[in-house]
């Protein structure tokens, strides 16, 4: 099948700056990481050292013949004490952003990817009635800087993945210890309640979705205050569900349950995030095992590159809004695995194009092996491997793959 796509597609990897950077020491999951118990299985630490390393990772995304590179800028960097803002982060990132122009890589840039900073945390996070101004202010403080650069920016990334993991079936014990960590850093920060955004108690749900809310509609107020013509959106955690006959109503209730709040707040962006990594088949009794003779990734289902479109074509059906594939990738030791999945994938999201789905990008997450949160370093979802002692990226084939992929598509539309 002939890959057919927008002479203007933007075609990118993704990161972020918590599980690239290293040494975010003044952000909420780093204190997490480092309170007892912690249901985080390693320390962040260096991560990648892609703090230090960021031009020679630029290069291999240019190298690949990309155009677009998505990142996060992280607030506890540019604020790491309440209100008072980092000059030399600023520095930072402007450079970055720089960095992408110079190389012909459009910047797209998140500004929460689950982390925030420490003094943040102390105050209830977004349970915090000041979280939508306080999230608007820093957010302002990036676009005064450098966001007549940005090509698109996200405000947040995966607001719906609290409850897309209550169907994950998790052991009991995983909440446990995710609310005995937060009681800890509870303790150790001398607060009645410390909370964060990526572990998050059940009974938090509701207010932590509303302060997201707030805080997304504020932010994108304070983005469009100062560039008008930027588009704005954020990134939500899709699977592809697919009802086998009589499982309609389970697979309807956890798209209910899940994506549809946020797919309906979107309607008022500029487009909406796909992230994408799994196709789930639900009966009228719930969650199908995967086929005897399925290939399966980390999360132990099916690997099936026909997810991308389903997932693509919901989010617009219900958002109306053009879609960015803002990650899309598969766990996997095996990389003939992933390089096998990309271009069968891209396949599905060429027919979603020509079926009328406006599709602005893909970004496959990851450039590189990283900080995998509370997995630490053992899921591997990189284009490159990562020599944790030298931090030498080395290109595995399947960056070779998506990078010849692409080389062909975008010359066809030059």
């Amino acid at each position: 099948m002939a890959l057919s796509f927008p002479s203007d597609f933007l075609w990118g990897v993704a990161t972020a700056g918590h599980q690239n950077e290293g040494d975010n020491v003044t952000s909420d999951t780093w204190f997490l990481e480092n309170v007892t118990p912690t249901v985080f299985q390693a320390r962040s630490g260096k991560a990648t050292n892609g703090w230090e390393l960021w031009e020679s990772d630029l290069d291999l995304v240019a190298g690949m013949g990309l155009n677009a590179y998505r990142f996060s800028v992280e607030w506890a960097r540019i604020e790491p004490v309440e209100g008072e803002f980092a000059d030399a982060a600023l520095d930072h990132y402007e450079a970055v952003v720089d960095g992408c122009i110079a190389r012909g890589l459009a910047p797209i840039v998140t500004f929460n990817h689950f982390t925030s900073p420490h003094w943040f945390a102390k105050r209830g996070a977004w349970l915090d009635e000041s979280a939508p101004e306080l999230f608007a202010r820093f957010c302002g403080v990036v676009l005064d800087r450098f966001g007549d650069r940005i090509r698109l920016a996200v405000t947040f990334n995966e607001p719906d993945l609290p409850e897309m993991l209550t169907w994950a079936g998790l052991p009991d014990f995983i909440a446990d210890l995710e609310r005995q960590t937060l009681e800890a850093a509870a303790r150790d920060a001398g607060v009645e309640k410390y909370r964060a955004g990526n572990v998050m108690l059940r009974e938090d749900f509701a207010g932590m979705r509303a302060g997201m809310t707030a805080a997304h509609l504020a932010a994108k107020k304070a983005i469009k205050a100062r560039c008008p013509g930027l588009p704005v959106g954020l990134s939500l955690a899709m699977c592809d569900d697919v009802a086998a006959p009589g499982g309609e109503e389970i697979r309807d209730r956890k798209r209910a349950e899940v994506y549809d709040y946020w797919l309906r707040l979107a309607a008022g962006d500029d487009f909406v995030g796909v992230q994408n990594y799994e196709r789930l088949h639900y009966g009228p009794e719930g969650l199908l095992p995967p086929a005897p003779d399925a290939v399966v990734n980390g999360m132990g289902t099916a690997v099936d590159p026909a997810s991308l479109r389903g997932a693509v074509e919901y989010a617009h059906q219900v958002s109306g809004v053009p879609v960015l594939v803002s990650e899309h990738g598969v766990s996997t030791p095996d990389d003939e695995i992933r390089a096998g999945f990309i271009e069968p994938s891209l396949e599905g999201l060429s027919a979603a194009i020509a079926a009328g789905v406006p599709v602005l990008g893909y970004c496959h997450w990851t450039l590189m092996d990283n900080f995998e949160w509370i997995f630490g370093f053992g899921p591997q979802l990189g284009l490159h491997s990562v020599d944790p002692e030298t931090f030498a990226r080395t290109a595995k084939p399947s960056a070779g793959v998506y990078a010849e992929l692409v080389r062909g598509i975008r010359s066809a539309t030059a």
